[in-house]
């Protein structure tokens, strides 16, 4: 990737390093859960997932470059500010695609108590696939994507969990990046093709508003969260590198009664964004569905003109929301 022209726009407040005392302890991932479930007084709402994701879509396929992804990028600036967040960063780029297409991006991060130097990061890309590449028919295959699932599933349950925050007011520190440009890369084969893909989070972890002080202790990765029966497995890639973080999560959404659609067992690999950020220091997982029940790998509607809103399946995101309310709510309630 080549990053030809960068920038940092101040939305409502920019930090690049921590602010504030430190109390001095070590980030340290704690992966001991607690045990009882979510206290927070404020619940995880799927209809309001499904209404992000909703309005994601109406504005048409979100391919950088075009109306539709400048109108998306505006929408989760205003969303994010309206819901409360402390701090806006919006990183705006032009990085070049694996065929030479010079792609406008802009990677939105909206943060909770910034100056709180124990953070964790949640991830989700908010782009959509230019061409629906898995299409039975060589004619469908140039038509773009609507990413109901593969995208704004992801970025409609942060924004809920924004929501939810912009209320209740974690103890740790939490940032929202929802990044640009992950869905662009080459599917040709995927040997030595693994960089063309999550363009935005390669540039962003190249200029992370980070100090060796606040770097995030973990982060998750939202991907194809929204997908009708999904079941989450562990993803490959974050078992090998995150493996801590990966039993966290699991272990507390078996105590949120939901071990019937976190399955407890490996699924399939994938190259997103957790696979850079993990090179960057920063212990990073993937909730995605790679086993799907039909498929064995990605849902059916993967990459094809199906991915749109009668793919999404309230129940998956009412799952996902609240095993990531839960994380956060254990952090809290550690401290």
């Amino acid at each position: 990737m080549n990053a030809i022209v960068s920038n940092i726009v101040l939305v409502v407040a920019m930090i690049l390093t921590g602010c504030g005392a430190s109390d001095g302890r070590r980030n340290e991932i704690k992966v001991q859960q607690a045990s009882q479930t979510t206290q927070l007084k404020m619940k995880f709402r799927a209809d309001s997932a499904y209404e992000n994701i909703r309005r994601q879509v109406e504005m048409g396929p979100r391919v950088p470059g075009t109306d539709a992804h400048r109108r998306c990028a505006e929408f989760l600036v205003s969303e994010l500010a309206r819901h409360g967040c402390d701090t806006i960063l919006v990183q705006n780029a032009i990085v070049s695609a694996f065929n030479g297409d010079e792609l406008p991006i802009s990677n939105i991060m909206g943060r909770f108590n910034p100056g709180n130097n124990r953070r964790i990061l949640l991830v989700a890309h908010y782009d959509s696939r230019p061409w629906s590449d898995n299409e039975d028919r060589e004619s469908d295959r140039h038509v773009p994507v609507d990413g109901a699932n593969d995208g704004a599933s992801g970025v409609g349950v942060l924004l809920e969990v924004a929501r939810v925050l912009g209320v209740e007011r974690p103890d740790v520190g939490v940032d929202l990046l929802l990044v640009d440009a992950e869905d662009y890369g080459d599917s040709s084969g995927f040997s030595n093709k693994e960089d063309t893909w999550c363009l935005g989070t390669q540039y962003w972890i190249q200029r992370m508003p980070y100090s060796a002080d606040n770097r995030p202790v973990y982060g998750i990765v939202l991907d194809m969260v929204g997908g009708t029966n999904a079941r989450f497995h562990r993803e490959y890639y974050s078992n090998q590198a995150a493996p801590a973080v990966v039993n966290k999560v699991w272990g507390i959404a078996a105590r949120e009664g939901l071990s019937k659609t976190f399955i407890d067992d490996v699924g399939g690999s994938i190259i997103d964004d957790h696979v850079f950020i993990n090179r960057a220091g920063i212990p990073c997982i993937d909730i995605i569905e790679c086993n799907n029940a039909i498929t064995h790998s990605f849902p059916p509607t993967w990459h094809t003109r199906s991915d749109n809103m009668s793919s999404i399946d309230q129940r998956s995101l009412q799952a996902v929301g609240k095993v990531v309310m839960a994380v956060i709510d254990s952090e809290s309630s550690s401290r």
